[in-house]
């Protein structure tokens, strides 16, 4: 499988489970080779699409390929082009990070000692871990025992990589690092990222997804979007008690704290007065927005664009 064919393939993917809750309706995305933002609050159908993904579970409805391979078919090549570190991994706390990296090799396939010695040293080196290799992963950070799941997860080379809300719980140091690490991954390979931080896909995704009740409420390219919302995001300073007020007369779209007073982005495509300044917008706005379904035309224009 040549590397500029890869992308993945998700045609009408749907999820119903047994309670009643669609966690997934009618999904269908085109993956290209590089960083891709699956972006949505908790609850959104994120961890489902991941792990239907990633051949934990089976959808009701649709199909997946990545490239010609058909991922839910239960067949050992899927297996071999995957990796993925759930949002929550359990780890061995008393196993030194370089036994359990081997362990999992030999579970990968990785049979060979001389090759397996290779493979497990330069994954660790790559996930920054090698100076820590023979430290008990009890000990490590948050951010280290992030990398360590990546190394685990890039066992075998995977040309398709799942990671689902991986800076949960991480430093601003350590998620910047961790970042890098995937965006790094991101030049050979499909990296999935999901997560409700959009700050994680606004610099490293050059294309993204926002998710909500398991439907896709819009997709593309972040800076397009951004685009589109140019002349239609204002901001003002106000006190926190005239908020209700404010939501009543304009379409809010966040409120933030600062310094005991509250930034208020509204969506307007005309001047709304009341102190309002005109703001260039960011992917925050695009996302708060999308989600609130006040810029009816960008969802619009995106299903134009989709059908063409």
């Amino acid at each position: 499988m040549e590397n500029h064919q890869i992308s993945l393939s998700i045609r009408n993917v749907s999820k119903t489970y047994g309670n009643g809750v669609k966690a997934l309706s009618n999904i269908t995305l085109d993956i290209p080779m590089g960083m891709y933002g699956l972006l949505g609050p908790n609850g959104a159908g994120k961890s489902t699409l991941m792990r239907t993904l990633a051949t934990l579970q089976e959808p009701d409805a649709g199909s997946i390929h990545l490239g010609e391979i058909d991922v839910l078919l239960p067949q050992e090549e899927v297996r071999q082009t995957l990796g993925y570190l759930p949002q929550e991994f359990g780890l061995y706390p008393n196993a030194k990070a370089e036994d359990l990296l081997d362990y999992f090799a030999v579970l990968k396939g990785i049979t060979n000692r001389a090759s397996r010695k290779e493979v497990v040293e330069a994954l660790l080196k790559q996930t920054n871990l090698w100076d820590v290799r023979k430290q008990k992963l009890g000990s490590f950070s948050g951010g280290m025992k992030q990398r360590f799941g990546v190394a685990v997860a890039l066992l075998g080379n995977p040309k398709l990589l799942i990671v689902d809300e991986p800076t949960a719980g991480l430093d601003p140091a350590e998620r910047v690092r961790f970042l890098n690490l995937l965006s790094e991954l991101g030049e050979n390979s499909v990296v999935i990222l999901s997560t409700h931080i959009v700050e994680d896909v606004s610099e490293l995704c050059t294309n993204i997804a926002i998710i909500n009740k398991g439907q896709i409420l819009l997709e593309g390219e972040p800076l397009k979007a951004v685009e589109r919302l140019q002349g239609k995001i204002w901001r003002c300073i106000v006190e926190k008690s005239s908020l209700p007020a404010l939501e009543q007369e304009h379409k809010v779209i966040s409120t933030k704290l600062l310094s005991g007073r509250t930034v208020v982005h509204i969506y307007s495509e005309e001047n709304p007065g009341n102190g309002f300044e005109l703001v260039a917008p960011d992917l925050e706005d695009v996302y708060f927005t999308t989600m609130a379904g006040f810029d009816k035309k960008l969802v619009m224009q995106q299903e134009r664009e989709v059908q063409l």
